[in-house]
């Protein structure tokens, strides 16, 4: 092992004067111009001038120190001669040095007037052998490669490198080449094994070949492209001018000045403005074969088609509203009056507003929303006109309507729309039910939302919270057009069959009204006003040509249809009038005078018959009130003994709240075996089998209890509850009678079963207002706060003899 430049040969001087340098490594062997302006450092140029011109070269460790003190430099640093020095000012000189050779500092002696120090000699560790010579090697052509692949290094380098042989001047001059940053070269310059700065080096040049050569890839790939961007818009403009040689149109650009003008023309607002002006940039320089081309032109059609600033005038005569709406529909006082209410709120505002100069920005948001309040939301059983309620509401506010089912919806994007980077994406049928509309304040119908499910494609009832809530859908966002649009003038109405299954917050948003249904009455006259005209029309006759008796519509309602609704009583009207054109296309008869033997003629058996038509005279059965989906009906509950040892079964597809009610019923009874006069016996020996028919049905709730109990009171007591009463309401363990919902549909369900008398709890009498007057006066309705009033009203006095079951055999 040799040490490369022995001390008799070394031009370091135990005392040096340091020159700090920020952004630079110097190396021995190298040519460093430098430019001084530190007036510290100006100094010690000149002083070295004055002498031999050796000064110490030595990298700052923080560049952003103007002029560093001892320990704020690199120990390591170059021993170099100045040679050449120009003033190119009164305070800054251009220096050129040539590198000699490394020097470690020992320690410091001072730090003015310039910094000065004491060093000592730092030669490598040069060990000539195989490994040296491949090193050397390896080098020389990494380097040579990346001075081909670097257009800022001159080719001669190349050459000059093949003709150095000392290792050490080989390593200075390729770091000196290739500009090394401060820290990677600081620690090249400390090594002090030569093969260890070899192998450094050439790490570092290897990974600087693959970035450059990378680089290269790039520029060559982003060339390429520009020269077929080149090609293709100078190919368009030929293409261009061959056309309009031969008088034939240019699509692309004829397509793009026809989406321009479109646009001016639109009235977007201010961001889809923006939107449309850069897809339409995108759209002039682009190829009609281009794939995006038709993806962007779909996008723009959608975009112009949105009724942005198009509205209908609102109607606000409200005595025309209540004309429009008593011709379409029957009753349903409460949806006219929040109608007329709408309208007269909507027209002193724009009254009020259009007398006042100044508005201030709260005011403008609160006229758009205040007037419609929540959104309403028609609840009832099917086939009460609730869509068609709709349609009735837009032609009393002149406006437009449209409508969109929810029912069975569960991907969030056909609300929102999809992302325009999905294939085949579309804007959600929000945005498509407006566009269908033509105006940006239609009368907007949601139907069935209470049939609106979720499952991995997100929840479409919290994306309908933005759109039904005034607050937020000023600015609704599709995903497809990416754009806000404003909802705040549309109205919502929604309808349902049953609010249990609409989410809170959404539910909270609505305004609730309730459709419960019509009495035999109410359908009658609706029948003779709507139902038949409408379904003579729909048929090709004419008034005269066919008649319906009232006793017509009267057996069609008992003996043919069981609804809240209207809807199957229409289409059994339906049935009558396509058989009468048949008659009477075939010159049998003309006209037809429809009465219930010709309605039994053409409609053949009757579907229903009153579950009431046989009197009930066996103990154990009761007759009870519900609310199903469809409207209010009325359920048996049904009590058998056994042999046993005082056990309860249920049967019927009970809910958890339907079975503690049979329990309640059962302990009850159970507790009273004295007052009530009952056999102890029943209890020790016997089980009770209690049952609810229609067993593939589910049901719950705790409305059946009352009638519970009257059915094992009344199995036990022998008894029979009286056939034409009807039992409703929640009981306790004490005796008392509850309050229950659905007090209106049930009611109106015994009115159709043909009850005389309901028994309901004492506290639902409020209640009692809602029902129509020819309901009320024809049902007898018994109001009880205990069982035992309602025990006097339902079951008979006469008693009927009650099996024993045989005594368990001890």
């Amino acid at each position: 092992m040799t040490n490369h430049q022995q001390d008799e040969n070394s031009m370091l001087p135990r005392h040096i004067s340091v020159l700090p340098l920020r952004n630079t490594v110097a190396y021995p062997y190298s040519v460093l111009p430098l430019i001084v302006g530190v007036r510290r450092s100006v100094k010690l140029v000149e002083k070295a001038g004055d002498s031999d011109g050796i000064i110490g070269l030595v990298a700052a460790r923080d560049r952003t120190i103007e002029e560093p003190n001892p320990g704020q430099t690199y120990e390591v640093g170059t021993l170099a001669k100045i040679e050449r020095v120009v003033k190119e000012s009164e305070e800054t000189l251009q220096v050129v040095v040539r590198g000699l050779e490394r020097f470690r500092i020992d320690h410091w002696r001072a730090s003015t007037p310039f910094l000065r120090a004491y060093a000592v000699q730092a030669p490598e560790s040069v060990v000539d052998d195989l490994e040296m010579d491949a090193l050397k090697r390896s080098l020389k052509d990494v380097t040579e490669e990346i001075i081909e692949l670097s257009p800022n290094l001159p080719k001669e380098a190349a050459r000059f490198l093949r003709q150095i042989q000392d290792p050490a001047q080989l390593v200075y001059t390729v770091a000196g080449t290739i500009n090394l940053d401060v820290k990677t070269g600081q620690a090249l310059l400390e090594l002090e094994d030569m093969k260890a700065k070899l192998r450094t080096l050439i790490a570092h040049l290897s990974r600087e070949k693959e970035v450059l050569t990378l680089n290269r890839k790039i520029r060559s790939e982003a060339h390429e492209k520009m020269d077929k961007a080149q090609r293709d818009y100078y190919l368009r403009h030929q293409l261009k001018a061959i056309q309009k040689e031969l008088g034939e149109s240019c699509d692309g650009a004829s397509a793009s000045d026809e989406y321009t003008d479109k646009v001016k023309e639109a009235g977007l607002s201010e961001e889809a403005m923006k939107e449309a002006e850069r897809e339409l940039g995108r759209l002039a320089n682009m190829s009609p074969q281009s794939p995006e081309y038709a993806t962007i032109k779909t996008y723009l059609d959608w975009l112009l088609e949105l009724p942005w600033n198009k509205t209908s005038e609102d109607q606000m005569d409200t005595q025309y509203a209540r004309t429009v709406l008593d011709e379409d529909h029957y009753d349903l006082e409460d949806v006219k009056e929040r109608i007329i209410e709408y309208l007269a709120v909507r027209k002193l505002r724009s009254e009020r507003f259009s007398q006042t100069d100044q508005i201030d920005e709260k005011d403008k948001g609160a006229e758009k929303t205040e007037g419609m309040g929540a959104i309403l939301c028609f609840a009832g059983p099917p086939g009460v006109g609730k869509t068609s309620l709709g349609q009735s509401i837009a032609r009393a506010l002149g406006r437009r309507f449209t409508r969109m089912s929810l029912g069975g919806m569960r991907d969030e994007a056909e609300i929102r729309g999809h992302r325009r980077t999905y294939i085949g994406a579309m804007p959600g049928r929000i945005i498509q039910a407006i566009k269908r509309a033509g105006t940006r304040n239609p009368v907007f119908m949601l139907d069935e939302v209470d049939k609106v499910g979720s499952d991995w494609r997100g929840d479409p009832s919290s994306a309908l919270l933005e759109v039904l809530d005034p607050a937020q859908n000023r600015a609704f966002r599709d995903h497809y057009l990416d754009v806000d649009f404003d909802l705040s003038d549309v109205m919502f109405i929604t309808t349902a069959n049953q609010l249990e299954t609409i989410p809170a917050p959404l539910r909270d948003r609505m305004e609730i009204i309730r459709l419960d249904g019509y009495t035999e009455y109410e359908k009658s006259h609706i029948a003779q006003k709507y139902l038949v005209p409408r379904q003579l029309r729909a048929n090709g006759l004419g008034m005269e040509e066919l008649e319906f008796t009232d006793e017509a519509i009267h057996k069609i309602i008992q003996d043919y249809t069981r609804e809240a609704g209207v809807r199957n009583l229409e289409q059994n009207i339906g049935a009558v009038c396509r058989k009468g054109a048949v008659r009477i296309a075939e010159g049998r008869a003309q006209p037809i005078h429809v009465t219930p033997d010709v309605v039994r003629a053409y409609l053949k058996k009757e579907r229903f018959e009153s579950e009431l038509s046989e009197v009930i005279e066996i103990p154990g059965i009761a007759t009870g009130l519900a609310v199903t989906p469809v409207g209010g009906d009325i359920l048996f509950v049904e009590a058998t003994l056994m042999n046993g040892k005082g056990q309860l079964t249920l049967t019927g597809q009970l809910g958890d709240v339907m079975k503690e009610s049979a329990q309640i019923a059962h302990s009850y009874v159970r507790s009273k075996i004295k007052p009530l006069h009952l056999d102890l016996s029943l209890f020790r020996n016997a089980d009770i089998h209690l049952h609810v028919p229609a067993g593939a049905t589910p049901k719950d709730g705790p409305s059946a209890g009352l009638a519970m109990v009257m059915a094992v009171i009344s199995l036990c007591s022998g008894r029979p509850v009286r056939s034409d009463v009807g039992l409703t309401g929640e009981v306790t363990l004490r005796g008392r009678v509850l309050p229950v919902g659905g007090i209106k549909m049930k009611l109106l369900a015994a009115h159709r079963a043909g009850l005389k008398t309901v028994v309901l709890p004492k506290r639902n009498e409020k209640d009692l207002d809602e029902l129509p007057e020819e309901v009320r006066e024809q049902l007898h309705i018994v109001r009880v706060e205990t069982i035992d009033e309602a025990l006097e009203e339902a079951l008979s006095p006469e008693r009927m003899e009650v099996d024993l079951p045989l005594a368990a055999n001890g």
